[in-house]
């Protein structure tokens, strides 16, 4: 088995995928703000974590709703809409219903809970 999930709280090694993945993803549709796991902020990597506790506990049964929970936390953090991620300010282009968001998004929704559904069997 990888060394990763020897090191680390299985949960947290689910994050680490997911997040890696979604910056994988990012990078794909030209989006390079997102930093490695390793240099990545605190509060980032505390929210993938939260994320993976949310899909393992059973409170996100879906993307949609995986979405739903993590504005929840970012809106009770003071975050708000804003056309660009700026944590200094708390704005967030996701800061809208699942519905509204664009395609390529809600497909980061799906990646996210797809690896923590694949890993937590």
């Amino acid at each position: 088995m990888n060394d990763m999930l020897h090191n680390t709280p299985f949960p947290e090694a689910i994050a680490q995928i997911c997040h890696e993945a979604n910056r994988t993803f990012c990078h794909l549709i030209g989006d390079d703000s997102q930093l490695l796991w390793t240099d990545a902020p605190l509060w980032q990597r505390q929210s993938a974590l939260f994320g993976v506790e949310k899909v393992i506990s059973g409170q996100a049964t879906e993307p949609k709703s995986l979405h739903e929970s993590w504005y929840e936390v970012k809106k009770a953090q003071g975050w708000v809409y804003g056309e660009v991620k700026d944590p200094d300010k708390k704005t967030h282009p996701c800061m809208v219903p699942y519905s509204e968001l664009p395609e390529e998004q809600r497909m980061k929704d799906d990646l996210f809970f797809a690896i923590v559904k694949a890993f937590s069997k």
